[in-house]
């Protein structure tokens, strides 16, 4: 199975879909309508004021009514300037809201996308799109789509005036409508297309920053940052050359508009001047008529100038729409089945077989079968590669099985809410994962509503608040992006404190020791021992400890299950698990220390 993408979206769609996130905000929609048609309105009677200025001010001589036009004028415009502040600030506000709605949206689809997609996809270019391409809508939807309404508007009530005062001239404008309106259609598709492959190499850029930044590290460790630089280098180059044909697009739809509604203008302004000379038009339709004529040719020109930035907005808002309308591969049970809050813990895996979706030649499980029952201390070994991980995996359905059945307390779990299976499971991961936030809400993390008391006596059975008191500032410490301030094995205690504080019936432990050193070791087998007791636990086995101190231990290889048996029983009746024991599960007398198995 794979999450399943639209096909590029038409600007109508485009414009639909946003259309969905106003509706909403219908009333302040109609009122940012209003100021738009009252400001658009406005402009269009200053035409008529410019006539009585020109005839009944200039032309007849009369300072009266010359003063009277002129206050007209003045009131027409104040009324204008009342409009575009209502129209600004409505249309701002809602591409502003408009925007951070989108990012809800897609925010809480990208927390239900399986991890497929996240192993096929670049975080840095997902970022991108959640980031750079919401902002971008938001300047269209709330400056350039307000722009392209008013001219809109202009236009058509500049041409309905155009030809209330003079139907030949206006005639004459309307035959350049059509060559105005070809590199429109021609160059604004070319822009959009550009548009697009614009965005998609900016979140390439970002997914590298976000890359190497997050392992820098590793970068100056092997002094890579030269040839990283260059990689970066070339990816801007790659960035702007598409910018550059885009530019050059927008360039040329711009100009071909400005020039071809400049010279329509001007010849209409030559035919209108010989009417005045003839005496069929008076000078003040002349010159309203012109006004009109600049107001059409400006609002065609913004159009045009838009129309780009409503291009480059849907070539964005098309990667949007995808993100946003991506089914999960793991889909909840139309009508799940019943289940306590705690499972018991019994564990059934029967006849599973298994590949990773796209791997459907590379069986990671065949026919694999094994039970845990409830309060069992299970380790898992195995060489890297065996499926260890991928029980885990399996376990919180994070991945569907090909055949076979994996059941919680005797109910299949791809019967259960995703919600109400995970809800079992308390996971502690080799490498712990710490969030850039305080101490207090990193612990609380599987628990959002405990109380700081609570939390403190979490930290306390795992062996945790001695460290965290001595912090500059306690629980209240931010602890940085990924836990920097932390050490390998405070951040080990903090992931157990948070599993303690989940309270879950179910512990999967990719074991938390074996890249600490001993006193560390000790105190997270200490918490570790603390979190365990009363639980299902599920170890992957890297130490010897660990298997010893298992009720049971299953040795997997290439999938398959191929011995299950305490420490002693295995050395004596399984080989594979004998040259694990002698060449990675070792002891000496005054440690107890292992290699990695693998995981």
């Amino acid at each position: 199975m794979s999450s399943k993408i639209v096909s590029p979206a038409r600007t109508r769609d485009v414009l639909q879909w946003i259309g969905t996130f106003l509706v909403p905000y219908r009333r302040q929609v109609i009122a940012a309508i209003f100021f738009l048609f009252v400001g658009s309105l406005s402009w269009l009677a200053l035409g008529q004021g410019v006539k009585l200025v020109v005839d009944d001010g200039f032309l007849s001589g009369n300072a009266t009514q010359l003063n009277n036009a002129v206050l007209i004028i003045l009131g027409i415009t104040l009324v204008s300037g009342v409009a575009v502040f209502g129209r600004f600030y409505l249309m701002s506000w809602l591409g502003e809201r408009v925007s951070a709605d989108i990012r809800i949206r897609v925010y809480n689809q990208l927390l239900n996308l399986s991890p497929s997609f996240y192993a096929k996809s670049r975080t840095g270019e997902v970022i991108s799109r959640f980031t750079a391409d919401t902002t971008l809508l938001q300047t269209v939807v709330g400056s350039s789509l307000s722009m392209a309404l008013r001219s809109v508007v202009s236009v058509i009530g500049g041409l309905v005036m155009m030809a209330i005062t003079s139907f030949t001239l206006t005639g004459m404008v309307l035959l350049a409508v059509p060559v105005v309106l070809v590199p429109i259609g021609v160059l604004g598709r070319k822009v959009r297309r550009l548009a697009r492959v614009s965005q998609d190499r900016v979140a390439d850029l970002g997914s590298h920053v976000d890359e190497t930044l997050h392992e820098i590290r590793t970068v100056q460790s092997y002094n890579h940052e030269d040839a990283d630089s260059e990689h970066f280098a070339f990816r801007v180059e790659s960035v702007m050359g598409a910018a550059k044909e885009r530019i050059r697009y927008r360039a040329m739809l711009m100009s071909s508009v400005v020039l071809l509604s400049t010279v329509a203008i001007i010849l209409v302004t030559w035919v209108g001047a010989l009417n005045v000379l003839d005496g069929s038009l008076s000078a003040g339709d002349l010159s309203a008529f012109m006004f009109y004529a600049l107001l059409v040719a400006g609002g065609v020109a913004t159009v045009s100038e838009v129309i780009g930035d409503i291009q480059r907005a849907a070539g964005a808002t098309e990667r949007l729409i995808e993100l946003s309308v991506m089914k999960p591969d793991i889909d909840d049970p139309v009508n799940p089945a019943d289940f306590p809050a705690h499972a018991t813990g019994n564990i059934t895996i029967d006849g599973v077989d298994f590949a990773y979706p796209g791997d459907n030649n590379l069986p990671v499980f065949s026919s694999l079968s094994f039970d845990v029952k409830a309060g069992e201390r299970v380790a898992l070994v195995g060489p890297s590669g065996a499926g260890k991980s991928s029980v885990f995996a399996l376990l919180q359905r994070f991945f569907d099985v090909q055949s076979g059945e994996i059941a919680l307390d005797g109910v299949p779990i791809n019967t259960l809410s995703l919600d109400a299976l995970r809800k079992q499971f308390a996971l502690v991961p080799q490498e712990s994962v710490i969030f850039a936030t305080s101490v207090l809400e990193n612990v609380r993390y599987g628990a959002p509503e405990a109380s700081e008391q609570t939390v403190i006596d979490a930290c306390k059975a795992a062996r945790a608040h001695e460290f965290i008191t001595e912090l500059p500032e306690g629980y209240a410490t931010d602890l940085g992006e990924r836990g920097v301030r932390l050490s390998g094995g405070q951040k080990q205690r903090i992931s157990i404190a948070r599993a303690i504080l989940a309270d879950r019936p179910i512990l999967l432990l990719d074991e938390a020791t074996s890249a600490l050193d001993a006193v560390s070791e000790h105190k997270v087998k200490a918490a570790l021992d603390t979190l365990m007791k009363g639980k299902t636990s599920l170890v992957i086995a890297h130490r010897l400890a660990t298997v010893v101190n298992a009720d049971r231990i299953l040795v997997l290889d290439k999938g398959e299950l191929v011995a299950s048996g305490s420490h002693q029983e295995l050395m004596e009746s399984s080989p594979l698990y004998r040259e694990f024991a002698a060449l990675q599960l070792v002891s000496t007398q005054d440690d107890i220390s292992a290699r990695i198995v693998g995981v």
